[in-house]
């Protein structure tokens, strides 16, 4: 079968997940054990006991990327196809560019932890957030956000469902408006980031170096960039893509349908089955998921049918 692993980002975390890895898999122990010892964060505490750090940026984005790890490596201990390309969703394209080789899990564990303190650093003070916006097509929201100077289109998720960021009170106030244009609905999210838009151009430099030093021209397999969709191999065009991805939306739904005609199936590593979900309104190839025990079982069956 010709594949495609895909990879979640953040608002996918929930206390739990990676728990029954964790209790049955030794790999999976010493992964939890190898991100604590690095971020000198109990990773275990983090992901299994009630706390508030789970949701906060700079501790949700290593907490995923490590689950989604453990779920493809238990995955590729019984299956060892490559993929065609790889893609994730924010957070998720780094991830895509630890399995394909571009960096290894210890300085991407690092480089999301960092990722999510600069990336707090950058909107300190600024109030800034992200809402979803469901019902409207993509060219009427783009339109509004035209005409504002501290909104704008973050992620591209399916059809009738993108996610704004900007300034937290500018958003409140376009809840109406937005309604108004025929939005079923508008929701603020629970972040105190806004991601994937201007709002994050102080920290690109920063990033930029702790990347430069993280990546190696080492890939196996292609991955989708968020920021512009074109497929890359080197660590060139990583470094490139990942530091625009911070500033530039997320256009996930317009990759999967521009990719899946290549692919038999995607296959998602990671907790909470998101991109399955978003797939499902996006076109016929179907989504395994990998995220506990029993999902990494049925789909080594489908796989290996």
């Amino acid at each position: 079968m010709k594949l495609a692993f895909i990879f979640p980002g953040q608002g996918s975390q929930a206390i739990g997940m990676g728990k029954e890895f964790y209790e049955n898999y030794s790999i999976a122990k010493e992964l939890f054990d190898t991100a604590s010892d690095i971020l000198k964060i109990d990773m275990k505490n983090l992901l299994f006991e009630d706390n508030d750090n789970i949701n906060k940026t700079q501790f949700t984005q290593p907490a995923i990327l490590l689950v989604s790890y453990i779920s493809y490596i238990l995955f590729n201990k019984q299956n060892k196809s490559m993929p065609i390309f790889t893609l994730g969703h924010s957070l998720g394209e780094i991830t895509a560019n630890v399995v394909v080789n571009g960096i290894s899990f210890e300085n991407a564990i690092s480089l999301v932890y960092k990722r999510g303190e600069l990336m707090q650093k950058a909107c300190d003070g600024l109030e800034a957030g992200m809402a979803v916006v469901m019902g409207l097509d993509d060219n009427i929201l783009e339109d509004f956000c035209k005409q504002k100077e501290n909104i704008w289109c973050a992620n591209y998720n399916s059809d009738g469902q993108n996610v704004l960021a900007g300034l937290k009170k500018e958003l409140l106030k376009a809840e109406n408006e937005i309604k108004n244009l025929g939005a079923k609905r508008f929701l603020m999210l629970p972040m105190s980031v806004a991601s994937h838009c201007p709002l994050l151009n102080s920290m690109c430099d920063e990033f930029k170096n702790i990347l430069d030093n993280a990546l190696v021209d080492n890939f196996t397999s292609e991955v989708i960039s968020n920021a512009t969709m074109e497929s890359y191999k080197s660590k060139a065009k990583a470094l490139e893509l990942l530091t625009m991805q911070l500033t530039k939306p997320v256009f996930y739904k317009q990759s999967i349908q521009a990719n899946q005609d290549r692919i038999d199936c995607f296959i998602e590593f990671g907790y909470g089955n998101v991109l399955k979900g978003l797939n499902k309104r996006l076109g016929s190839k179907p989504t395994y998921c990998v995220s506990n025990i029993s999902s990494l079982e049925s789909t080594l069956n489908e796989i290996n049918k």
